[in-house]
């Protein structure tokens, strides 16, 4: 299901991902708190659509302003236990990795997805980029399923 939300103005563009990290101290007394602050937590979104008939609202975050946009969650891609790895199934992200030069540290440390939860796989894509796991982890690449945010 699609929200409309502000984001700044430099990442108004169809196709861009980001997490929502929540409110900013600067956010305070902003007139614009629930049109902006309206997203879940921790969760990854695309942006569907730009707004361009919307104005450029001012922000104390944003330098160029915000403006108007509507995003969907979307999945995460990321590692799982290779026992684990069913599509339809439900898993965990296997734990922090400290090996930030690794092709898959992305994948084993997605932004929008945290250590404590289970995340329903949608799809199996197979063998992660790296050739060998540092940590010794059996490892395949899968993608989450965006979660349901209807209820926010």
């Amino acid at each position: 299901m699609s929200h409309v939300t502000l984001i700044g103005d430099r990442l108004a563009s169809t196709g861009t991902e980001f997490v929502y990290e929540g409110e900013s101290v600067a956010c305070e007394g902003c007139p614009y708190r629930k049109q902006c602050l309206n997203l879940t937590e921790g969760v990854r979104y695309e942006i569907t659509d730009v707004r361009d008939e919307g104005q450029l609202l001012d922000c104390a975050v944003h330098d160029t302003g915000v403006r108007a946009v509507e995003v969907e969650p979307t999945s995460v891609v990321a590692n799982v236990a290779a026992r684990e790895a069913y599509a339809g199934g439900k898993a965990a992200l296997p734990g922090p990795c400290p090996h930030t030069e690794c092709p898959s540290h992305e994948y084993c440390v997605p932004d929008g997805a945290d250590f404590d939860s289970e995340y329903q796989i949608e799809t199996v894509h197979g063998d992660p980029p790296h050739e060998h796991c540092q940590l010794d982890r059996e490892l395949t690449l899968v993608e989450f399923k965006p979660p349901d945010t209807t209820s926010k």
